[in-house]
């Protein structure tokens, strides 16, 4: 059986990666309560494009380019930075993923009700244990999509792999500034635009005309547009995070407020001094904690770690 969604895609070395086909949709396609304004990840410079390919699989390295390949070793220790650019390199249309194409997969799984599962306890589940992955190396992360069809995010053969637990993934165009939320606006970081900590492509996402944030007080993690900002850090499952406001429609586009109690087990972090950027998933400690949609900001642009990596996705 051939599944459309499941694309080959060349970069400018000509090496394939597989990835998977999203066509445009709304915003009330993929979220109770959401508008018929097209999701932000079909909208890049101002422009609706019909489809993007996201990586089947966390990247491996190939001479310094990522790739989206079946059982390889995921690559980690990179920082963002190093990430971003190593996507750009592969030619026009290719990218690190953005938070807006992270939350697109995110909120198609939660529509379906298929939270995907994965190596979230040293190569196996840690919720149903007889599902495991081929370890690599002897280590504890898994080969790329060597688990059951229940660590893709449609529980198929044909979903997006590996979106739960074995390695956190950095994505783009989405950060914390001293506790603000801020984002470069639709998917425009897609291009090869200035994604830096002084760009000013930088937007708030505002509630009303403040701009939402999250603090951390002594009722732990708070989303809010109110207060002063403040320099501290925590996380909580989604479920225990305090809310002095409804989340704006642009937060649930980006995956920032799961709806269904099968996904508020998963953490998010913060950290509320200066800039931190995402990573999503969790890794293969998380436990309960990781998830579809599992969130740390709790980490600057320069972190190196043996459990974050990336994904690369592509538009034409």
């Amino acid at each position: 059986m051939i599944n459309a969604r499941n694309v080959v895609v060349f970069d400018n070395e000509g090496i394939p990666s597989i990835m998977v086909r999203f066509d445009k949709c709304t915003n009330a396609d993929l979220f109770k309560g959401g508008s018929n304004q097209t999701h932000p990840a079909f909208i890049i410079d101002g422009k609706e494009v019909d489809r993007i390919y996201i990586a089947k699989y966390p990247c491996t390295l190939i001479n310094g380019k990522p790739y989206s390949l079946p059982f390889t070793k995921p690559a980690t220790d990179i920082d963002f930075d190093n990430a971003a650019r190593a996507c750009f390199s592969k030619g026009k249309g290719w990218h690190l993923l953005t938070a807006a194409e992270y939350a697109l997969v995110a909120l198609e799984s939660e529509k379906n009700s298929t939270p995907p599962r994965g190596n979230t306890h040293f190569g196996a589940s840690h919720s149903n244990p007889e599902e495991k992955g081929v370890r690599c190396d002897g280590g504890y992360k898994t080969a790329t999509g060597s688990g059951p069809s229940t660590w893709a995010h449609d529980h198929t053969p044909y979903g997006v792999y590996d979106l739960c637990g074995n390695i956190w993934e950095w994505v783009s165009g989405l950060r914390l500034m001293d506790g603000r939320i801020e984002v470069i606006e639709n998917n425009n970081a897609a291009n090869p635009v200035d994604i830096g900590a002084a760009s000013p492509l930088w937007k708030p996402v505002l509630c009303g005309s403040e701009p939402t944030r999250f603090i951390v007080d002594g009722e732990g993690v708070r989303l809010t547009a109110a207060g002063e900002d403040c320099t501290d850090w925590d996380g909580c499952a989604w479920k225990d995070l305090n809310r002095d406001i409804e989340p704006p429609e642009l937060l649930k586009a980006i995956a920032l407020c799961p709806e269904s109690e099968i996904n508020k087990d998963s953490f998010l972090y913060v950290d509320t001094n200066g800039e931190t950027l995402p990573f999503r998933g969790g890794s293969w400690v998380n436990g309960s904690r990781a998830g579809v949609f599992a969130l740390n900001l709790n980490h600057p642009r320069s972190v190196v770690s043996a459990h974050v990596g990336f994904r690369s996705a592509f538009y034409e």
